[in-house]
């Protein structure tokens, strides 16, 4: 199956916020942030949920952004605030309120970081520029300098605004806007944190993390030969967690340089990590759609709270079906009575028209209505492509190129979801 993809977001079809207990994201989850006793994450499946880690279910969702969520912060005043592939930054209450109490929006593409002073909130977006908004009032400051893609924000000591960028240097903005770069590394950085010492973290798309200390000193901790992509510090600057598309995260001892632990099986790829405020409890995100608990001190597996979303498949259904099927099952369950998805769940698909299931809000383009579901129209819909057959649907492109491959995706659906 060939999978056409916005490199770290997914476009899903768009659901209103509805607020509803779920056993977890029906997408990988890209963006966590810890907030106070709790931990929010945030889903290519749209998702924003807020977890209580003392029984491990979710106590708030929300699916307000009309795409994937890329990036989380808590607020020192219990608010938090979530940015979207659909280029908006909500901020949210306490509370189970079905909408933002603000929005912020200015990006013109996907909201890839968010970081926070107290006063002011900072975002990196994939339109280049970096955000400095006001939390009284949601002005914004734009900030441009960058050269391609703005990817991670960190507030150091002192209020000093540092960025990262696909064009791999580090920037500091002086209070009128001007850009000073710090460090050059000629390759993309994908993610930047800093530490309560002034020290800057960046991961790259080489696998290494470098450290640029204040007095301009540089240091390096290479986790392998895939990219870094997910980085989070403890609340001292002791330890460093930082996750890789291939799947593992290491936890570093800042001071020493030495790599004390890696995790086993978080999730492949790891999307997100974050540290509770007690500095012990790591939280990761990753493609299996689990939120995931760890000792830090230990390395230890604490358990995940989301349990891996899967079906269980009927007896006698296609085998090589259900590989195929598994690039579809992180947006769309089987049956009726499975936990809400990014997607419409698929019982009695054959013979129903699309966009016609009763309490699913469809795209303007589905709720059309001018298809029935049969054999050949899915066969046709992931032949020639989602955008090709319902132009103007936000559901994600994907195409089956092998033949056989589709004829065996067919004889699963017709038993699965009957």
């Amino acid at each position: 199956m060939r999978l056409v993809l916005l490199l770290l977001v997914l476009l899903l079809p768009w659901r209103p916020a509805i607020p509803q207990d779920l056993t977890g994201h029906g997408g990988p989850v890209r963006a966590l942030a810890a907030l106070g006793p709790f931990v929010v994450s945030g889903g290519f499946d749209h998702a924003v949920i807020v977890w209580n880690p003392a029984n491990g279910r979710a106590i708030r969702v929300s699916r307000w952004h009309q795409a994937a969520v890329g990036a989380l912060v808590a607020l020192p005043d219990g608010r938090f605030a979530s940015g979207g592939e659909d280029g908006r930054i909500a901020l949210w209450l306490p509370g189970r309120d079905e909408d933002p109490a603000r929005v912020l929006e200015g990006h013109e593409a996907p909201v890839v970081a968010l970081a926070t002073d107290g006063a002011r909130l900072a975002s990196a977006s994939w339109d280049g520029t970096v955000r400095l908004w006001s939390l009284a009032d949601g002005t914004a400051q734009v900030l441009r300098g960058h050269q391609g893609n703005a990817n991670g924000v960190a507030f150091g000591p002192g209020g000093a605004l540092f960025s990262a960028g696909q064009d791999g240097t580090i920037r500091e903005w002086a209070a009128d806007g001007t850009p000073k770069t710090v460090a050059e590394f000629g390759l993309p950085l994908n993610v930047l944190v800093a530490l309560p010492d002034g020290t800057l973290a960046a991961a790259g798309a080489d696998g290494a993390v470098r450290l640029l200390a204040a007095d301009g000193t540089q240091r390096e901790f290479v986790t392998g030969p895939r990219p870094a992509i997910a980085l989070a510090a403890s609340p001292d600057g002791a330890t460093l967690a930082a996750g890789t598309v291939g799947g593992g995260v290491g936890l570093w001892d800042v001071a020493s340089g030495r790599q004390r632990a890696r995790l086993d099986g978080p999730g492949l790829p790891v999307w997100s990590l974050a540290f509770a405020p007690d500095g012990r409890t790591l939280w990761s995100g990753g493609q299996d759609r689990r939120v995931r608990r760890w000792d830090s001190a230990t390395a230890r597996a604490l358990g995940p709270l989301a349990p891996e979303a899967q079906d269980d498949l009927p007896a006698g259904a296609d085998p090589q079906g259900a590989v195929v099927w598994r690039a579809c099952q992180a947006c769309h369950a089987l049956r009726a009575d499975a936990p809400q998805m990014a997607g419409p769940h698929l019982q009695n698909l054959f013979g129903r028209r699309m966009g016609s299931l009763p309490g699913y809000r469809y795209s303007a383009r589905l709720a059309q209505g001018d298809i029935v579901w049969t054999p050949e129209t899915v066969a046709d819909l992931f032949t020639r492509g989602p955008d090709v057959v319902v132009p103007g649907t936000t559901m994600p492109v994907q195409t089956v190129g092998n033949a056989e491959e589709m004829a065996a995706l067919i004889r699963f659906l017709e038993r699965a979801t009957r």
